[in-house]
């Protein structure tokens, strides 16, 4: 029997698809934006004298690097309330596990940005005089982030796939609200080509601008 694909009544779900699509952006932006802020801290500790800060740092790098996104997700929203007596909801618990997963790898692209940069430059930032935050901010820095932007944006879309796994914990990203369509319609072959082409439509702008900026840095 040859199935009858019938697309036109995920018309009706316009709105749940919409706030799923919300969600997932604002995910994204805001865990990219976060995990970038705390990236910067951890390679920061990291490449410090340090050595307590460098080794919880890197103990909480390795723990987010090799684990599951999926099991972080819920041991943070079930566990981690049991450990400190504090209630998460399941949005806030899903930004504080994308924020910290994101985060292990922002500082680790960020600190091999940095340590990349020939030792020259800081010898001769050195023989000018220049203190470290100026030494940083005017002469590394700039040479470095030439090096992680592609990376960075290469991570970012990673990112964006990771909140998919927002719908284990009912966060209504556009997985979750496509659970809920197929619920309601026993129809999911339509409903998840959808996801898949509004993923899609998203990603690949992205990835192309990924693949650009790689290009033009190795110019």
């Amino acid at each position: 029997m040859q199935y009858q694909w019938d697309f036109g009544f995920l018309l009706q779900y316009k709105g749940l698809i919409g706030v799923g699509i919300l969600y997932t952006l604002g995910f994204t932006i805001g865990t990219v934006v976060s995990g970038l802020v705390v990236g910067c801290m951890i390679a920061l500790a990291r490449l410090s004298n340090m050595r307590i800060a460098t080794a919880v740092m890197t103990g909480i790098i390795e723990i987010f690097r090799c684990t599951p996104v999926l099991v972080q997700l819920v041991w943070v929203y079930y566990a981690l309330p049991i450990l400190t007596g504090i209630e998460l909801s399941p949005s806030v618990a899903a930004f504080i596990t994308l924020t910290l997963y994101g985060a292990s790898f922002f500082g680790e692209i960020i600190r091999g940005g940095i340590i990349s940069v020939d030792m020259g430059q800081w010898d001769a930032g050195r023989a000018l005089g220049m203190r470290r935050h100026q030494l940083m901010g005017q002469v590394i820095l700039p040479q470095a982030f030439r090096r992680m932007v592609p990376p960075l944006v290469n991570q970012a879309v990673l990112q964006l796939k990771n909140t998919s796994l927002l719908s284990v914990l009912a966060v209504p990203d556009l997985l979750y609200q496509g659970q809920l369509i197929t619920s309601a319609s026993y129809r999911p072959l339509e409903t998840y080509t959808m996801i898949a082409v509004i993923y899609f439509i998203i990603l690949f702008p992205l990835t192309r601008f990924a693949h650009r900026l790689e290009a033009r840095m190795s110019h």
